[in-house]
């Protein structure tokens, strides 16, 4: 049997995955990319749907946001209900111009996998990896359906219970929490579209409303930890979203439910990202919850930093692990750093936003009421002008720039759709 080989394995066709694959294939590199799920699967699950300015300066500047820039829709405000007050958050004003884009996680996926193969490469669906192991010279075996796959670097790109993590000697383990209660998931059918992100804070629990499409919108309530979708017949959660949001007057009208969910709040970060020639990126390293909408994005944050330490580490390493780094130390040493340094920023970012939406479980109806006056002062201070609101501002729409490998052209091939830029 001919031996099978690659440079870089990856292991996940996710967003961490395929920015990955895209950007090291193009430089030349062999990538192989294995996912365990069906290609149906991947580029139809409802996930995430809100990127960072950042992220989508980034895809931009590799030629993957065409169809996202025509078709995706920009946001630069949120609301905050609180005690029948409704606040108006421009954070796209006060940050000086940060907004997000608003594009089903679905969508970016199929525009990722098309371009990527536009590009030569391809990706093995529903070809899972079993397990991962180290030859004499301590690189990545992994075991596939169609044989041992034999990899310079493997990366683990595959969520929180992935195979490149377990077989990290410690299995990649790290520090979390499990929240107190969970978020109830419904994709709905609206009237019309969604303006703009609407967070509630309750006294009886959290709701939000979310865009994803013109015809479609995103709705989550808080629950008892541990509690079932089975227990919220539809009426109920009609009723619920309704009281809670405070719907009415011009807001969306609530249509067919097309899904419905359970999102088990937690949060951790791994004690490390690497372990010899095993890395990981996105889900795998750092599970944070939905709020503030961090998740994609700070996968693929962590991809693009990746690419450009392996690049680095491949280009001017001998292999050994000590090449790439200005102070002759190890280039993705450096990736671990700063990316788990990240993941801390981006989980400390959630919980402050956790603890404005959320009341602390337990109180009496009068400590209730007091828990929400001091919400709404916090909810007025981060609306207005000044230090406070402009950093909450430039964290919540993800300021700032993620790192261009520097041997990459500016929007080089691979473009996905027609349409214009630039919306």
């Amino acid at each position: 049997m001919t031996r099978r080989t690659t440079t870089v394995a990856i292991v996940g066709a996710g967003p961490a995955g395929l920015v990955l694959a895209h950007v090291l294939h193009r430089a030349g590199i062999a990538v192989t990319v294995h996912e365990r799920l069906s290609r149906a699967a991947v580029e139809s699950a409802a996930r995430a749907g809100v990127l960072e300015h950042r992220v989508v300066e980034y895809l931009r500047a590799l030629g993957l946001a065409d169809r996202l820039t025509a078709e995706g829709e920009r946001h630069g405000r949120c609301e905050i209900t609180c005690l029948g007050e409704n606040v108006l958050v421009d954070y796209g004003a006060l940050s000086g111009g940060v907004r997000h884009w608003v594009y089903p996680q679905q969508q970016l996926l199929r525009d990722l996998i098309a371009a990527y193969e536009q590009a030569g490469g391809s990706v093995a669906f529903d070809r899972p990896v079993r397990g991962v192991t180290a030859d004499a010279a301590g690189r990545p075996v992994l075991d596939t359906a169609d044989g041992p796959l034999h990899a310079e670097y493997a990366i683990g790109c595959d969520g929180a219970h992935g195979i490149v993590a377990a077989a990290f000697p410690d299995r990649a383990q790290g520090p979390g929490r499990r929240y107190p209660y969970d978020w109830l998931t419904v994709l709905a059918r609206i009237s019309r579209p969604v303006e703009q992100i609407r967070y509630a804070v309750h006294a009886d629990g959290f709701a939000g409303m979310m865009p994803r499409t013109a015809d479609v919108g995103r709705f989550y309530l808080e629950v008892p930890a541990g509690e079932e979708p089975a227990a919220w017949d539809e009426p109920r959660i009609r009723a619920e979203l309704h009281r809670r949001l405070a719907l009415g007057g011009d807001d969306p009208v609530l249509g067919e439910l097309l899904e419905t969910g359970m999102l088990r709040m937690r949060g951790r970060v791994a004690h490390r990202m690497r372990s010899g020639r095993l890395l990981l990126a996105g889900d795998a390293a750092h599970t944070v919850t939905p709020s503030g909408a961090k998740g994609l994005n700070s996968a693929v944050a962590d991809a693009a930093d990746l690419a450009g330490a392996l690049l680095a580490e491949l280009r001017d390493g001998d292999g050994d692990g000590d090449g790439g780094a200005p102070d002759g130390g190890d280039a993705l040493d450096g990736y671990e750093r700063r990316r788990l340094d990240a993941a801390w920023q981006t989980q400390e970012f959630s919980e402050q936003l956790l603890d404005l939406l959320h009341l602390p479980a337990g109180l009496a109806a009068e400590e209730r009421g007091f828990a929400l006056r001091l919400r709404l002062e916090r909810i007025r201070r981060i609306a207005a002008a000044g230090p406070e609101g402009a950093a909450f501002a430039l964290a919540y729409a993800g300021a700032g720039e993620l790192p261009l490998p520097a041997m990459w052209p500016s929007a080089q091939g691979g473009a996905v759709a027609t349409g214009t830029t630039g919306r």
